[in-house]
């Protein structure tokens, strides 16, 4: 199921380039900063804030592109590219599909 979440030879290719200890640590790093966009996300909600929205988004957007997770960024892109809503309905479907992406970005770097 987490397969199709992540394209592997995006992630083949940054191994390559950056070798796969950096590329490993650039994903443990995404994935632990990811929390605090999600965070910015709901904040910018409750502020209606539409540029710290977007920049948050922004920010998941580019950081999945890079890992070939391209569920995710899409997701994001459409966020980033959308209204502000009042609701965290699109937030929380994101964070949904983050959750099942991070299980398969967790599972390349335990290769």
């Amino acid at each position: 199921m987490t397969d199709d979440l992540i394209d592997h030879s995006v992630v083949a290719d940054l191994s390559d380039a950056m070798g796969a200890d950096f590329a490993n640590e650039l994903i443990v790093t995404f994935l632990n900063d990811a929390p605090n966009m999600f965070s910015e996300l709901k904040d910018a909600v409750a502020r209606q804030d539409a540029d710290a929205y977007r920049r948050a988004a922004h920010s998941i957007k580019s950081n999945a592109q890079v890992f070939g997770a391209n569920a995710l960024a899409d997701q994001a892109r459409d966020i980033e590219l959308g209204e502000l809503s009042d609701s965290t309905t699109a937030v929380d479907r994101l964070e949904s599909t983050f959750d099942q992406t991070a299980v398969a970005l967790r599972s390349v770097t335990d290769d």
